[in-house]
């Protein structure tokens, strides 16, 4: 086979995985629905803060409703024991030598659990701005986490993920004191990859907009 020949290959197979990914994810989608569960992916880097953001909501949401989270990483549930210390049932994915969660590895843990008890399901997908984008999971919406620690530009270098998340939360402003940071730059960016997307300036440590987060998440309406 000609080298041309192998990269068309390639490019074929990538399409069956992104394709059968859609399959499963749709179907992923319709047991929310059918269940009536909110459902939202968190997307972002190591160290961003997803898993802060995660605790803060689960901390405040957990006292009302029932609430499954699915945490995904390369190895260890770190994550998933800072989640479950809030009296909610966690679900570790180590993922080995994959970058991102795919609509599989949901599909499979659905198996196994009774969606009747859950109100909200929240995933947390593996630390990453690159690789989350070629697989949704079929959650209702994506939550996309940078923090200013990763510079001004990170919005600009990763359009595809913000192309396809609903909400950003741009955390960690509680450092804007000591860095260097354009926050109305970076809002601009992320509203001309997608002029739809809902956008949270936030900060964990002090809490500034969780409030805010946490409501709009409530409040939205998705089936």
């Amino acid at each position: 086979m000609s080298k041309k020949g192998k990269i068309s290959r390639i490019i074929e197979l990538n399409e069956d995985l992104i394709r059968n990914n859609d399959i499963i994810a749709a179907h992923n989608n319709k047991l929310f629905s059918e269940k009536k569960i909110k459902s939202f992916e968190i997307v972002g880097a190591i160290g961003a803060g997803k898993t802060s953001i995660l605790e803060s909501i689960i901390n405040q949401l957990s006292k009302k409703e029932d609430i499954l989270v699915i945490n995904g990483d390369i190895a260890t549930r770190i994550d998933a024991n800072r989640i479950e210390k809030y009296g909610v049932r966690t679900i570790q994915i180590n993922t080995g030598r994959e970058c991102a969660l795919n609509a599989y590895h949901i599909s499979q843990v659905l198996k196994h659990v009774n969606l009747d008890r859950y109100k909200y399901i929240f995933i947390e997908n593996v630390g990453n701005l690159i690789c989350p984008s070629d697989f949704i999971l079929g959650a209702d919406k994506r939550i996309v986490v940078v923090s200013i620690t990763e510079g001004e530009w990170v919005i600009k270098k990763h359009p595809l993920l913000f192309k396809m998340s609903d909400i950003a939360i741009i955390n960690k402003i509680d450092l804007l004191d000591i860095l260097d940071i354009d926050i109305e730059n970076m809002i601009d960016d992320a509203k001309k990859i997608n002029p739809n997307i809902k956008i949270f300036i936030t900060s964990t440590k002090t809490e500034t907009n969780i409030e805010e987060l946490l409501t709009n998440l409530i409040e939205e309406k998705i089936h």
